[in-house]
């Protein structure tokens, strides 16, 4: 028996596709295009499962598309900024550029074992000034269009770290990292103007027709765009009017109270003579500051002594809170709280006794009796309860009491988005540096173009909290450009996400030293047509990168309507966990499976086998990939993740999974090298006619062709991998009948064997690129499949000779009959009333009617 040598073979055949360079590409106009694009990976160290499967998606992809004759663009880049790498440098006493280095090195290694289809001669590393320049010259391009300012804004500040916190990393009020306290503070920072394009950013959804449908609906929400009311309270003693914004005019009878944010001038101007308001305002100043983090706490106001006179209703006066779940960064900083009708406000209303009064009420209701207990009322209905209002449905009594509040010159309807400008400043080192200096008799200067790119100080330290780019010796101090004075350089570098907003489009011309990309080598690659990657992205990376795609064309580098063409969203890998008996996490490796027990391999203590769940290092339900390809090879592990679940689904790994892909590599590594019996020469003409057996060959290879390749097109990998065992068995089955004939083969069998194999080897490449490699080489070919058109199918052996088809009598489905397709209807209403289980079901009776459905049913009604 034959045993297929794995290391010996990937090895063999990676290397000859460097050598040959067999996935560098060029622009081709004479060829359709195709740009295969996984999210490219932040350098952590190690590859993991999630990357093995989001990779073997993306080459099947690509692998696929240039054998059905596309010019494909299959890169690979870094997102090597971030401070991860601060944090190693301070763990490890090493610079986070080393650092960083070393595991792009590393991973590139480890990624090549997968056999991928990509061109590594245009791979990108974010980190490197050479990428960078061209992103400082575009924020200095944006600035000059009115797409960058500077403001003052709300940020979470750790005083131990001396840096901003990102919302995710504020957990219970405390900085992830060092425990303390979070602060609100506000700092000066760099904004890129996402709002100038929000009804765009909508509106161009409707044309990603290739994208998820939930990824669609996440867009739609963050951009947040919704018609309602800006319109003023009049306040108490002195103070100036307050300005409201609200979806929701039509409630305003239903008003309890009015919420400030702790951040509102006026929460400021109260706290200075009121220290229990000025200690409250300091409370949620430890909180996050994300929407998200607000809506999971508890709801807390403060009652200040100022009370807003409502629009309507002379007299009628509503308390004044400042409450912890208004953001200043939203509408106005200001709200009113209808408690009948939205649960936030109701739970707020319930917490300080506060009046709440239904003002719509569902329409088979009783008015007079339609209470809100603990839920509170948001569906349709009429309005009640509230004066000129009364009887109107909700959108009729949103016009009209907008219509009412402009006629008193109280406000007007207006239109909001819930996306805000884009913060991109952070207070650490391994970032892009912003290219400003900052005089103090010039003010903010631009860093002149000829000075790009400002790269960072090699020789900075991590031994004080804070950044060390603003306590550098030498680094921030400069002269200005304009006036030549002593000046200091901006020491914020950029968010990472603006390196991931563009890189795409650097792939297209990754080696231009002059320009970031030229703009006809962007046309004719961009969009990207299947961009690959996790649903954890699905807003802000896709919409920071449809913003700057936006923005770079605004200011003249390209023409681009969307960067994406094609999006789709992979699930997560998982396994069972298992910890022992003092409940730390073990790693899969370290345990020993028995039926339905498990035990420690150690010492063989029981194990308790936890949930399904995404793998985590800190949960230890892990994998290593790399011992996985160095024990079953790269084309085991891709295709078991092509095998088990739908792509977009989460994927469970097993040893059994792993093992069976093994196993169903070496049988068709069997099927080449032992088929029982001798095959033609390569390339050996077609026969003049062909058996049954011979015609029933080639109808298995032919239908295998056009089906595998359909679900490839239509991201249908686990019914692929289908298709391709089914045509497995099928084969197998032939050779095995054609071998039992001990000679006597015809040769027109034999030439359907041979193509069958030859077929098979060609539709298992994008999936197993090896194998199918070194199958091709063993049929006697000397050239790569990688070169090779995917086969095509006849149309007249990819339709079966047979059909099967139903019999119902009196609408029950009574028979199944196998008939020759596109039979005469009579020959088929024969077949069907001959049947013994139809003519039990007539029970004697003659049929009053037979329809004949071709090649589908017929039908018996008696």
């Amino acid at each position: 028996m034959s045993r297929y040598n794995v290391r010996e073979t990937e090895a063999k055949w990676q290397s000859v596709w460097d050598e040959r360079r067999s996935f560098a590409v060029t622009a081709d106009k004479s060829k359709p295009k195709t740009y295969v694009l996984e999210m490219f990976p932040y350098p952590s160290g190690r590859i993991h499962m999630g990357h093995v499967r989001n990779y073997t998606i993306g080459d099947v992809i690509a692998r696929y598309k240039r054998a059905k004759g596309f010019n494909v663009l299959h890169p690979m880049g870094w997102d090597a900024f971030g401070l991860p790498a601060e944090n190693a440098a301070l763990e490890r006493n090493t610079h986070p550029g080393t650092w960083t280095y070393e595991n792009i090195k590393a991973m590139r290694a480890q990624l090549k074992t997968m056999g991928l289809a990509i061109d590594w001669e245009r791979e990108i590393a974010t980190c490197k000034p050479e990428y960078y320049r061209f992103e400082q010259k575009m924020f200095l391009d944006f600035l000059k269009a009115g797409l960058a300012y500077r403001k003052e804004s709300w940020v979470n500040w750790d005083p131990v770290d001396n840096t901003v916190l990102a919302n995710e990393q504020v957990i219970d009020g405390r900085g992830w990292r060092t425990g303390a306290l979070v602060e609100k503070r506000k700092l000066s920072q760099w904004f890129l103007k996402i709002t100038h394009f929000a009804d765009e950013l909508l509106s161009a959804i409707g044309t990603l027709d290739r994208w998820p449908e939930k990824v669609r609906i996440m867009q739609e929400n963050w951009i947040g765009k919704s018609q309602g009311c800006r319109f003023f309270f009049n306040l108490s003693g002195s103070h100036a009017d307050l300005e409201v914004f609200t979806t929701r005019p039509d409630t305003l009878f239903g008003a309890s109270f009015v919420a400030i944010s702790p951040n509102h001038p006026l929460a400021a101007k109260l706290a200075e003579d009121d220290a229990g308001l000025a200690e409250f305002i300091a409370e949620c100043n430890r909180m996050g500051t994300s929407e998200a983090t607000l809506e999971q706490a508890e709801k807390k106001g403060w009652r200040t002594p100022v009370t807003a006179e409502h629009p309507f209703v002379k007299g009628w006066h509503l308390p004044v809170y400042v409450a912890n779940f208004v953001l200043m960064e939203y509408g106005t900083g200001a709200i009113f709280g209808c408690p009948a009708h939205d649960q936030r406000d109701l739970d707020f209303a319930r917490k300080y006794d506060l009046p709440v009064k239904p003002v719509v009420v569902p329409a088979d209701a009783d008015p007079a009796s339609f209470q809100v207990g603990s839920e509170a009322y948001a569906g349709p209905g009429l309005l009640r309860n509230s004066d000129f209002l009364d009887g109107m449905e909700v959108e009729a009594g949103k016009k009209a009491a907008i219509a009412k509040i402009e006629s008193l010159g109280r406000g007007q309807g207006t239109t909001m988005f819930r996306l805000r400008d884009w913060g991109v400043s952070r207070q650490r080192y391994w970032g892009c540096p912003i290219p400003i200096i900052h005089c103090p008799d010039c003010g903010v200067v631009h860093v002149p173009e000829d000075q790009l790119p400002v790269t960072l100080p090699p020789d900075v330290t991590f031994d004080q909290p804070g950044n060390p780019l603003a306590r550098h010796a030498t680094w921030k101090h400069v002269k200005c450009p304009s006036c030549g004075k002593d000046a200091e350089r901006e020491t914020d570098t950029f968010d990472t996400f603006i390196e991931s907003s563009w890189y795409f489009l650097r792939f297209a011309d990754p080696r231009n030293e002059q320009v970031a990309f030229d703009k006809e080598l962007v046309k004719y690659w961009l969009p990207v047509d299947n961009y690959i990657g996790g649903i954890e992205h699905a807003v802000l990376h896709l919409l920071y990168s449809r913003f700057w795609t936006r923005a770079l064309s605004h200011v003249g580098y390209l023409d681009l309507p969307e960067p994406f063409g094609g999006l789709f969203t992979q699930g997560m890998v998982t396994h069972a966990t298992f910890q022992d008996g003092d409940g730390k996490w073990m790693f899969p490796t370290d345990v020993e499976i028995q039926g339905t027990t498990a035990k420690k391999i150690a010492d063989g203590s029981p194990v308790t086998v936890g949930p399904v769940i995404k793998m985590s290092k800190s949960k230890k339900n892990v994998v290593d990939p790399e011992g996985i390809i160095g024990s079953y090879g790269a084309d085991a592990a891709r295709l078991f993740m092509m095998s088990d679940s739908p792509p977009d689904r989460d994927l469970e790994w097993t040893e059994a999974g792993i093992d069976g892909a093994w196993r169903y590599i070496n049988r068709l590594w069997r099927l080449v090298t032992e088929p029982g019996f001798d095959l033609p020469a390569a390339n050996s003409a077609l026969p003049n006619s062909f058996s049954a057996d011979a015609t029933s060959i080639r109808r298995a290879a032919h239908k295998a062709a056009a089906g595998v390749g359909e679900d490839i097109e239509g991201y249908r990998f686990n019914s692929a991998v289908a298709k391709l065992r089914t045509f497995t068995n099928a084969l197998g089955d032939a050779l095995s009948k054609l071998a039992a004939k001990k000679g006597a083969v015809g040769a027109d069998e034999a030439w359907a064997a041979r193509e069958a194999l030859e077929y098979m080897a060609q539709i298992v490449q994008p999936v197993m690129p090896h194998l199918a490699q070194e199958m091709w080489a063993e049929l006697g070919h000397a050239d790569l499949l990688v070169e090779r058109n995917w086969p095509v199918a006849d149309p007249s052996l990819v339709v079966d000779d047979s059909v099967t088809i139903g019999v119902q009598v009196n609408g029950k489905l009574r028979a199944t009959l196998t008939l020759p397709r596109d039979c005469a209807q009579d020959v088929a209403q024969a077949a069907a009333l001959a049947d013994a289980n139809v003519q039990r079901a007539l029970e004697g009776k003659e049929p009053r009617k037979v329809i004949v459905v071709p090649n589908r049913i017929v039908n018996i009604v008696a």
